[in-house]
């Protein structure tokens, strides 16, 4: 602000006018789900979430193990374009591999982990 849209006392003068910041939304976020069968092996698997999610081995055998215990396990919290993305990525490898690996995404309400990439 210029010194000139104040008066002598330093108040804002009444005739100044104030500019707005438009602040950027974060675009909403959505939760990569895996899904347990009784097909598909462990490994391939541990393989996926090494190689689409960027976990280590010990993460990605951790998380092989609770969707197959829980039935299911969020894999990473990601913006629409990228879940979709690798839902359909890792989906495509399955179908080649002949293994039945089902993902969903649903939107995340905020409380659960974030993954951003």
């Amino acid at each position: 602000m210029s010194n000139q849209d104040r008066d002598r006392d330093g108040q804002l003068d009444d005739e100044t006018d104030l500019k707005t910041r438009r602040r950027l939304q974060r675009p909403p976020m959505y939760r990569v789900i895996f899904h347990n069968d009784d097909y598909t092996t462990r490994d391939f698997v541990v393989h996926v979430l090494m190689n689409y999610f960027h976990l280590t081995h010990a993460a990605a055998t951790t998380l092989m193990l609770q969707i197959h215990t829980k039935g299911q396990a969020v894999a990473g919290v990601f913006p629409y374009d990228i879940a979709i993305t690798k839902v359909r990525q890792v989906e495509k490898l399955a179908e080649k591999q002949r293994m039945p690996l089902k993902l969903s995404i649903e939107p995340d309400d905020g409380g659960g982990e974030e993954d951003e990439g």
